[in-house]
């Protein structure tokens, strides 16, 4: 099998970040962007989702909506390089997840047309070091630059840590049984034999 591995870097005046995945990896992270709450999503995401990431971004203007949006969308567009043409995997998977109180779903199709609905159900304006707008954008530049149909929903909860983790872990468990290969099959996983 070809090593599904990528690396970007993507430089502005805005962020300057590298990010480097290995998609058959075993969840090893080094994460490093200078947000807490960030760097404990997206080692959720790698440990959950069994991919070595690392991501070193930073900010160039201090600002830090800049910082998470470059942040997901060098996230997103590696991992899309590294699936390449998509050949052999499983292409499709749900993935529930609960949290304490909270629950959340994520329905994966790595078919290369984007498409993504997202329901965090957030309900306090900040949530430990990152603002509601800059968690629910972070999610959404994330899900658009991953080239794939993504369904991600939190049904319930009451804590909004907990509903955004439980959203972060669906949404890796989902992936990697997406992106695995299936033994039995052969080629592109689509009737069209294309992606």
């Amino acid at each position: 099998m070809i090593p599904r591995k990528s690396s970007i870097n993507r430089s502005t005046k805005e962020t300057n970040v590298s990010v480097s995945v290995n998609l058959d990896g075993s969840g090893k992270t080094v994460i490093n962007t200078g947000i807490n709450f960030l760097d404990h999503l997206i080692t959720a995401f790698g440990k959950h989702g069994m991919m070595d990431l690392k991501v070193d971004a930073k900010s160039n203007d201090n600002i830090e909506h800049h910082l998470i949006e470059d942040t997901a969308i060098t996230l997103g567009l590696t991992i899309d390089k590294a699936l390449g043409t998509r050949s052999g995997i499983t292409r499709f998977s749900y993935a529930s997840v609960p949290m304490d109180e909270s629950i959340a779903e994520a329905s994966v199709d790595l078919v290369k047309r984007p498409f993504w609905k997202l329901v965090l159900s957030i309900k306090r304006n900040n949530i430990e070091d990152i603002s509601k707008e800059d968690l629910e954008h972070f999610f959404q530049s994330l899900l658009q630059n991953l080239n794939s149909c993504i369904h991600l929903t939190v049904k319930y909860g009451d804590n909004d840590h907990h509903k955004v983790e439980a959203a972060i872990k669906s949404l890796a468990v989902a992936f990697r049984i997406a992106s695995s290969y299936d033994k039995k099959q052969k080629g592109i996983p689509s009737t069209k034999g294309s992606m």
